[in-house]
């Protein structure tokens, strides 16, 4: 997403806003909130906007009643047109910019243009995590009603007029999955997987190393695309910015370390990231950076080509990271410091047992053998 500055947010008229929706996002831009969140509250809240209008309901008559409607209207997607005027803007901004390069040759276009075509296709209106495209998955809805709930709390706390409690936006009940942590022999296999199935030796040592940090240290895959070289020292200490902009230490394994070290080797640029796209048009730019969508790609690819049956992606390493962790005998409040978590309750939601160390721990402890 091209970064949108609080400016743009505030002065857009395009899209129906709430009364003191622009106080409310420019609240969140003063007490540090990413640019990101920010723009996804104001996202979520013309949601509501909308479905006001649609209803014919008054903001200073909502009810509870009215939430439940708004759940049922969300679930049925309809919002998804606010997402294709919202992904149309963001197209004709990125034609708009593509013009105005200069230099540029009609084949170095093409394939800049293609994979953004291909997106465009493939695109669903957003948030679509389960199998049916029609109905809009639980995780996405309570999203964005947290989204709701927390700009009634702004109403109360800046004493503004409020229709409705701020608890009275009850989020929708999630269908509860039995958590997939992959085997730690599966996990170590995919992060291998460059080194054998890539063919270009610049592919197998980056694409291995940014797998083997994710591994040695759990981060988040927008914090590993985040990393330059001076974050790094000669002992594996990293210090890295994640989400939040909360700041912390990660550590690297003596083999992430190593791996690191045969990629950087084979580099010749002065770029100060630490992973470098190797072609396309990211190059152009004073600061490339790999996107996030091609290493879940080949995160994908390869967990296809190596047969692994479980889902894995960068995220669920995350989640492995601290299952395996938490299996040899690391204290939990640890873990929350390395993942970077502001509570230990949000910590043991990424921790599962894995179905080896459950199935180790009934023969071991089970009283009739």
């Amino acid at each position: 997403m091209r970064k949108i500055r609080i400016e743009e947010l505030i002065a857009d008229t395009k899209i129906h806003k709430l009364e003191k929706q622009n106080e409310f996002i420019l609240h969140l831009f003063n007490d540090n909130y990413s640019e990101e969140t920010v723009y996804n509250y104001n996202r979520d809240l013309s949601f509501f906007a909308e479905f006001l209008i649609e209803t014919k309901i008054q903001f200073s008559h909502i009810t509870k009643v009215s939430i439940t409607y708004y759940k049922g209207w969300l679930k049925q997607r309809k919002h998804v047109h606010i997402l294709d005027k919202e992904k149309e803007k963001q197209e004709q901004i990125r034609e708009t910019q593509e013009k105005r390069k200069k230099n540029v040759s009609q084949t170095d276009t093409a394939l800049r243009e293609g994979p953004a075509k291909k997106a465009k296709n493939m695109y669903k209106g957003g948030y679509v995590k389960n199998n049916n495209p029609d109905v809009l998955d639980a995780m996405s809805i309570n999203r964005i009603l947290v989204s709701l709930r927390n700009y009634l709390r702004f109403l109360v706390e800046f004493d503004y007029d409020m229709p409705l409690a701020p608890d009275a936006v009850q989020l929708v009940r999630s269908p509860k999955k039995k958590p997939q942590v992959p085997m730690l022999e599966e996990v170590i296999s995919l992060v291998e997987a460059p080194s054998l199935l890539e063919a270009e030796e610049i592919l197998q040592l980056r694409n291995r190393a940014m797998l083997e940090t994710l591994l040695a240290t759990g981060m988040r895959i927008s914090e590993l695309m985040s990393l330059n070289r001076n974050q790094l020292n000669s002992e594996g200490k990293l210090f890295i910015t994640g989400k939040g902009r909360k700041q912390r230490f990660a550590y690297l394994t003596p083999r992430a370390m190593q791996h690191i070290k045969e990629y950087l080797d084979k580099r010749e640029d002065t770029y100060s990231s630490l992973f470098l796209p190797t072609r396309g048009s990211r190059l152009k730019k004073a600061d490339p950076r790999i996107s996030t969508n091609y290493l879940q790609m080949k995160i994908a690819e390869y967990r296809r080509l190596l047969e692994i049956i479980v889902p894995i992606s960068a995220h669920s390493i995350r989640h492995a990271f601290a299952t395996y962790m938490v299996e040899n005998g690391a204290n939990p409040a640890a873990i929350q410091v390395l993942l970077g978590h502001e509570s230990l309750q949000t910590t043991t939601r990424y921790v599962h047992a894995s179905d080896k160390f459950a199935e180790e721990t009934h023969h071991e402890f089970h009283p009739v053998n």
